[in-house]
């Protein structure tokens, strides 16, 4: 791949091996964000984010995370989960309220709605992103993949602004 230099171009300072990695990336990331948000919405009238919550919060018992502990776990901004968790409490998919050994945080938990949301819409999202992402690598690409894509999320944990969630991958 040969690319000329254009001035202001952020790619004008990788170089063609780093500017190839990062747009193969880019245009599988954003790509498979439309659709997996158009596949959850069109099949069981949940959004991608909605679904990052909800799935988010059955890694812990009860479905129940301090707010904080959530937008970290999903790699949101604070005041755009709360936003959002407010769309899904009026929609019955979660609840709010505060944490009963410390009345100064906020918690969040699966309602009823919202555990019968996820488990309607999961086997048509399972079997769209196997379709659409993990049919298109053999078995030992899937294993490679999850090793590179694992590293970088320890670069990012390393060297961003979000701590690692606690104990959950």
């Amino acid at each position: 791949m040969t690319r000329d230099f254009v001035p202001g171009s952020p790619f004008a300072l990788l170089s063609e091996a780093e500017t190839a990695a990062w747009y193969a990336y880019m245009k599988v990331h954003l790509r498979l964000e439309y659709e997996l948000n158009r596949q959850l919405r069109a099949d069981s009238g949940i959004s991608l984010a909605d679904y990052h919550v909800l799935v988010a919060l059955t890694s812990e018992p009860g479905g129940r995370m301090r707010v904080t502990d959530l937008a970290i776990r999903i790699g949101w901004e604070r005041s755009r989960l709360s936003h959002h968790l407010g769309r899904m409490r009026d929609r019955g998919l979660v609840e709010t309220g505060t944490a009963a050994d410390d009345r100064r945080v906020t918690e969040v938990v699966l309602s009823g709605a919202g555990w019968e949301t996820l488990r309607e819409a999961a086997p048509d999202h399972v079997a769209f992103v196997r379709e659409a992402f993990l049919d298109a690598l053999g078995s030992g690409e899937q294993a490679q993949l999850a090793t590179l894509l694992e590293r970088v999320y320890d670069t990012l944990v390393e060297r961003g602004s979000l701590p690692r969630p606690s104990d959950h991958p």
